[in-house]
């Protein structure tokens, strides 16, 4: 009995009714023109940093989405430092971090290259330095053995599991990954989103890796949407907003995976969520802006290593309010040290004591 669409006597061949996508596609193509247009008209320091936003928050909600939670300071440090961009908050980065930060910058940085499977197998060998997924030896740079049993996507608790999907056999994997990469790498007709949609749903289907298939589903995805922008310079990112509709998405998945070859419905959705991506990317464009607008006003203020390290992170993503507690922390300083740093901020009219009450005083930036 044939549950699942990897069974289906015409397995791979998709097909769609182009006249149902018509509108959305066109939706998609005139955000993805008019957010380019709008990142041209910015200078090269405001596009890096629009692009080191965009891409630290790819690296971030895609791994968060597997539930692996990375420093945001790391993300962006391993990023800007392959990039060749400055960041005041440098850090040193996990390996772990590096690899997926690897990974996300060849699929775009290099999204006109050919997609092999060596260039797949490094991808998972950079996302698994160690060869473990957690505490448990896997199978790294190499398709998935099933020597423990069929590979499937499972929910609940153990004995009462529910299957939501089971992969394509180990030993069709040659056979899949030929066809797919053959496909992913041929000029069809088919329009980059559209094709975009596709790999998606046949390489999380295919589901070749033990693990990290997620992440490199998604990678391959901004591969192919850098590819229809015709630019290696990412202003958006699908992998936050699939993270916002995680649940929408899991159920359109699991639905079209248990359907027949029409995959109309799941490119609906892939085209939804894209353009709700590129909508989302105005607030990416705001924060550059102000970030941009607040150096530019303190240009002239001479600020130590530790005030520009603190302010970094106000303007980035700073969790709760400023004490001088946790300016000790984020310095490694003393007490002293950070009431005097605190302090000629002030004196500066940068930083001023929030009007919030509280146990102990807080402060903002002077907006």
């Amino acid at each position: 009995m044939s549950i699942y669409i990897h069974q289906k006597q015409h397995w791979p061949n998709f097909y769609w009714n182009n006249d149902e996508l018509l509108n959305l596609l066109s939706e998609a193509r005139n955000l993805q023109g008019r957010l380019l247009g709008k990142m041209q008209t910015l200078g090269f320091e405001l596009q890096d940093e629009a692009l080191l936003e965009t891409l630290a928050l790819d690296v971030l909600k895609s791994s968060e989405i597997e539930g692996e939670i990375y420093n945001p300071e790391q993300v962006r440090s391993s990023l800007a430092e392959r990039l060749g961009l400055e960041y005041a908050g440098t850090v040193m980065s996990d390996r772990n971090v590096d690899g997926m930060v690897d990974m996300m910058i060849d699929a775009t940085r290099n999204c006109f290259a050919p997609l092999t499977q060596e260039r797949l197998f490094d991808w998972h060998a950079a996302l698994f330095p160690m060869g473990r997924s957690g505490v448990f030896k896997i199978t790294v740079a190499g398709w998935r053995k099933d020597e423990k049993g069929k590979m499937q996507v499972v929910s609940g608790a153990a004995g009462r599991e529910k299957v939501h999907f089971q992969a394509p056999d180990a030993e069709l994997l040659d056979d899949e990954m030929t066809y797919f990469l053959d496909w992913f790498n041929g000029n069809g007709n088919t329009d980059l989103v559209i094709k975009a949609a596709v790999a998606h749903l046949w390489f999380v289907t295919i589901h070749p890796f033990q693990d990290g298939n997620g992440r490199i589903t998604r990678a391959l995805t901004d591969m192919l949407l850098a590819r229809s922008d015709k630019s290696t310079r990412r202003f958006y990112s699908m992998s936050a907003q699939i993270r916002i509709e995680r649940n929408t998405y899991y159920q359109i998945l699991e639905k079209t995976q248990k359907g027949d070859l029409d995959i109309t419905e799941w490119i609906s959705w892939f085209l939804n969520c894209l353009i709700n991506a590129l909508n989302a990317s105005e607030k990416i464009l705001k924060g550059v802006l102000q970030k941009s607008d607040f150096w530019n006003k303190h240009a002239a203020i001479p600020f130590n290593e530790r005030q520009k390290k603190v302010l970094t992170k106000l303007l980035d993503d700073f969790e709760g309010k400023l004490t001088s507690q946790k300016w000790m922390k984020l310095t490694n300083c003393s007490k002293d040290t950070a009431v005097r740093d605190i302090n000629d901020l002030i004196e500066k009219q940068v930083l001023q004591k929030a009007t919030a009450g509280g146990r102990s005083t807080s402060y903002e930036l002077v907006r």
